[in-house]
């Protein structure tokens, strides 16, 4: 559940090890159940969601045998480990979602990103449409932002953008209308967004396993209520995760990458400080997740097999996700609120 407890919480990792560091994994439902089958004995049950760095709660649980161990919604409430901001924007609040969940977020401003010190502290940063609103008054503190954004995120920091908020990772003013852009920290090879997209309800297929699991439907309506928003031209299908698809054209409207890499970065500490590492590891079916242990525990799981980083894309990379549509927790997207929910969760 989520941390008020009025939302159940699907595709999250729930795992276990036993004496020998063993894992014993599945995920939660759309409902937010699970059932985990776990040795006998005194156990820490991990709950996550994305890698486990950001979101995660850890339960002290005795397994008996051949005995069902039920836990309540209150014990199995997912925690906030994680320090997220985000940008006021014009068009849209994914702030609203954030506290119907019961997390919190703080506001900053163009100016806070402008100050690496400042943004470092965070692990989060939400770009709300339509922040990038005064870019044209003072295009040299975007030209800050556009280096401070590629530090933040190739040192493991993660960021979402909505619609116009395109401008923020491939250019443009308010928004943007060309493929060749100046500005922006993400190379023009990897995205194009042009601001043509038309006023209308949409047909869409969610295009991703795990999205699927947690929200528990495939298809979905996303009105797009305004009369111009940016529709993704073309993009590097190996950079990016295609997570949700226009139907009937398979044009992309929500992706994500943890591919970044930039030269010349400063390396430079980002986020929460913690005691938990990310790790990749390998089940039956070579089925690969990547979770986030106590760092006590990755030398025993590298012996068996596991990985440092995560299990795909660049070693320090965080996430960046983009969604064409916006992030109201009500308004005119259809049931793509769920779907922002997720992308919180994940990051």
């Amino acid at each position: 559940m989520s941390q008020n407890g009025t939302k159940p919480i699907g595709g999250a990792s729930v795992f276990t090890f036993d004496e020998k560091y063993k894992i014993y994994y599945t995920a939660s439902d759309a409902d937010g159940n699970f059932t985990l089958d776990a040795p006998v004995g005194n156990h820490t049950i991990h709950i996550q969601t994305g890698n486990g760095s950001n979101f995660r709660t850890e339960i002290s649980a005795t397994v008996k045998n051949n005995e069902t161990l039920s836990l309540d919604a209150g014990q199995t409430k997912l925690n906030q480990v994680a320090k997220i901001a985000y940008v006021k924007g014009t068009y849209d609040k994914i702030e609203d979602i954030i506290q119907t969940l019961g997390y919190t977020a703080t506001e900053i401003t163009n100016n806070d990103l402008a100050n690496l010190t400042t943004i470092a502290q965070y692990d989060i940063i939400f770009l709300n449409c339509g922040s990038r609103n005064n870019y044209s008054s003072n295009p040299a503190l975007y030209n800050v932002i556009d280096g401070n954004l590629a530090t933040f995120v190739a040192n493991g920091g993660s960021i979402y953008a909505s619609d116009w908020d395109v401008a923020y990772l491939v250019g443009g003013t308010t928004n943007t209308n060309n493929c060749s852009l100046a500005g922006g920290f993400v190379p023009d090879t990897k995205l194009c967004s042009k601001n043509i997209g038309n006023v209308g309800t949409v047909g869409a297929t969610v295009n991703n396993a795990g999205l699927t699991t947690a929200l528990g439907f495939n298809t979905l309506n996303i009105d797009f209520d305004l009369t111009a928003w940016q529709k993704i031209v073309n993009y590097d299908p190996t950079y990016w995760e295609v997570l949700v698809k226009e139907t009937s054209t398979n044009d992309a409207l929500m992706i994500r990458t943890n591919h970044f890499t930039a030269t010349g970065t400063p390396t430079t500490p980002i986020g929460t400080t913690t005691t938990f590492a990310t790790v990749c590891i390998t089940l039956p079916g070579n089925i690969q997740v990547t979770i986030s242990v106590p760092q006590v525990l990755v030398p025993y799981l590298v012996a068996l097999g596991a990985t440092v980083g995560p299990c795909s894309g660049a070693s320090n990379s965080g996430y960046i996700y983009y969604t064409t549509f916006h992030n109201h927790a009500s308004g005119n997207i259809g049931n793509a609120g769920v779907i922002l929910q997720y992308v919180i969760l994940n990051l």
